[in-house]
């Protein structure tokens, strides 16, 4: 038997913590107190039983999406499928690749439904659902490598933008990448499909082959990873410029492709201390030093 879940508020009192596993939330809601404390009850209630949920269908979550792949039922594992079927007419992908986005549009959909609020964020790890009542915005830090937190910039997301949902993925964090990029951050409409959208941008950032791009199987690191054989990257030695430059306009095109597409709003690309912006949307503001930007 595992622990229970730990449901406690953080020393600052303005912050939710919820922990279950591998699941590890940071939730924060900005309104009326009695509002406020409403929603975290709500919280607290829904995400009692989620780690359950995810882990009765497992198998079915790890397992590529073709238009053969038979559907979950639970509603989490549902969220999961919808925000990677787009995705898998062109590539490798499993519902896992969603599944922080997924939790945390459950949970901030739960304090919604208890109460009205200005404005609230489920954080899971960096895989952000986020809720802007008219007039309220956030800024939001971007991570130069998730296992090292460091910020490289910074966006503003407001209530007139339809983003509502924010995710990075890249080689250094918690999950596998087939790619060599050390952050992308992807905005979209809903945290699960920024969540896949990041996945599949940090796969492309890559130079096949390349000496300095130490690779293994993911399967030799987690035997039961969604990614088998697939070979995820482990390392990643100084580039050149050029070679930067090449990795990060590859994952440029896979970006701008999925915006065109209607996927994502903007995304930003980070390899060795440079950047690459996706096609900005004039309702949206990166915040970024201009040493750090290379231009298409």
């Amino acid at each position: 038997m595992r622990d229970p879940a730990l449901i406690r508020m953080l020393p600052d009192g303005r912050r939710l913590h919820l922990q279950d596993g591998p699941i590890d939330l940071i939730v924060e809601a900005n309104g009326k107190s009695q509002n406020v404390v409403a929603a975290y009850g709500a919280a607290a209630r829904s995400f009692v039983g989620i780690l359950d949920e995810l882990c009765s269908e497992l198998p079915l979550l790890r397992a590529p999406v073709t238009r053969d792949s038979a559907r979950p039922s639970g509603s989490i594992a549902q969220r999961m499928y919808a925000a990677v079927e787009p995705f898998s007419g062109s590539c490798f992908i499993t519902p896992m690749a969603a599944v922080a986005g997924a939790v945390a549009e459950t949970v901030l959909e739960a304090m919604l439904a208890s109460a009205p609020l200005d404005r609230a964020y489920v954080n899971n790890g960096g895989d952000i659902a986020l809720h802007l009542a008219a007039g309220y915005s956030y800024t939001i830090g971007m991570i130069e490598r998730p296992d090292r937190p460091s910020l490289f910039g910074s966006v503003e997301i407001s209530a007139g933008t339809p983003v509502r949902g924010i995710a990075t993925s890249g080689w250094r964090g918690r999950s596998f990448s087939l790619g060599i990029a050390d952050a992308v951050t992807t905005l979209a409409e809903t945290a699960a499909t920024a969540d896949a959208a990041a996945t599949i941008i940090a796969n492309a950032v890559d130079l096949p082959g390349h000496q300095a791009v130490i690779r293994v199987p993911a399967r030799d690191i987690a035997p039961d990873s969604d990614l088998g054989g697939l070979l995820v990257t482990r390392s990643v030695g100084p580039l050149t410029n050029s070679e930067i430059t090449s990795a990060l306009q590859a994952g440029l095109c896979a970006a701008n492709a999925l915006r065109e597409r209607g996927l994502i709003h903007s995304a930003a690309i980070h390899l060795q201390g440079h950047t690459r912006i996706a096609s900005l949307s004039n309702q949206q503001t990166f915040d970024l030093p201009q040493r750090s930007l290379l231009y298409a």
